[in-house]
């Protein structure tokens, strides 16, 4: 049976992709030079018959976003054969580690890819709810300044004390950054990392009644599922603010919204939610949050570093030679 899309003239290693992620719509034409892209978003077939196919027609390696669950009933019980898939995120919430393991198949992650990027987006987010730039943007475009006359202050970053939840990768880089600003930097993450000179406090809760603002950038677990809990915003108080640009289910976002709303937190900055692209219109209202659209690593450069890293991999995959970002190897 043909596949959608243009046909294998080249001989090309095959590559399945569920869906395609940002990068492949970017950059499909450069992909197609080297990979026979097997495109199940395109065919008009039910997706465990096309897998059936696409595994029959000996596709052994897959590209992943983040937009689809990769568990072992719904995927990878119709790809026998898998052995490779390439993600093209950081976060692997999506995909069941577990179970590819069992199967023997490799993963690979988006590694530093988008560190910088996010890093700078989640100081820009503190930057912005501390100063009210987006709100003192609003407050201009709608004729405020000419008819109140007088914004309301804002709060000086310099010399406040920043904690951040999860110190990897991008988590270090946000370190770096607020450093330059003069911030006290405290962090908690799964280990002691003996080669930082920031404090480590174990407990989040401990980790927020010490800290004047709060940066999430660790992964979405089982253990990290709404860490960010009454408890913890309790402690971060009525000055605290918020910022997330890991994975929105991460704080339990019914309870920021009530915290919020009752002024027992001073602001939020978050890139990601629970149900996106579902945002609660009492956060839309709010002066005092800013809202991205899960857009912490959208950058030029970004796009194209991923782009080479996805590429890399699936070349050392089909070389038989060792995988540029493994996060599970066989």
């Amino acid at each position: 049976m043909e596949f959608a899309g243009k046909p294998n003239l080249k001989n090309l290693p095959k590559v399945l992709l569920l869906r395609p992620p940002p990068v492949f719509t970017i950059y499909e034409p450069e992909f197609s030079q080297h990979f026979d892209c097997i495109k199940a978003y395109e065919s008009p077939l039910p997706l465990p018959h096309f897998l059936t196919t696409a595994n029959s027609a000996g596709v052994t390696a897959m590209i992943a976003s983040g937009h689809t669950q990769i568990t072992g009933v719904d995927i990878l019980d119709h790809l026998p054969n898998l052995r490779c898939i390439v993600t093209t995120t950081a976060g692997l919430n999506h995909i069941d580690l577990a179970e590819c393991r069992r199967r023997g198949i490799a993963v690979t992650s988006a590694g530093d890819s988008y560190s910088d990027d996010c890093a700078e987006s989640a100081v820009a987010l503190v930057i912005d709810v501390l100063r009210n730039v987006s709100s003192g943007d609003r407050f201009v475009r709608i004729g405020g300044w000419s008819v109140d006359g007088q914004f309301r202050l804002g709060n000086r970053l310099s010399g406040k004390t920043v904690g951040i939840i999860g110190l990897g990768s991008i988590g270090c880089r946000i370190a770096k950054r607020l450093e330059a600003f003069g911030c006290r930097i405290l962090y908690n993450s799964r280990k002691e990392k003996p080669s930082v000179s920031y404090t480590f406090y174990s407990d989040v809760t401990e980790l927020a009644t010490n800290s004047d603002v709060i940066i999430i950038s660790c992964a979405l677990t089982d253990q990290t599922r709404h860490m960010i809990s009454t408890e913890v915003l309790s402690a971060l108080g009525k000055e605290g603010v918020i910022v997330n640009i890991a994975r929105g289910p991460i704080i339990d976002e019914k309870e920021l919204v009530r915290f919020l709303v009752e002024g027992k937190i001073a602001g939020a900055g978050l890139d990601v939610f629970e149900k996106e692209p579902n945002i609660p219109k009492e956060l839309i209202a709010m002066e005092n949050v800013v809202l991205s659209p899960h857009a912490a690593f959208l950058t030029h450069e970004s796009f194209r570093d991923i782009f080479e890293l996805v590429k890399g991999n699936l070349e050392a995959f089909f070389s038989n030679k060792p995988l540029l970002s493994p996060v599970m190897d066989v």
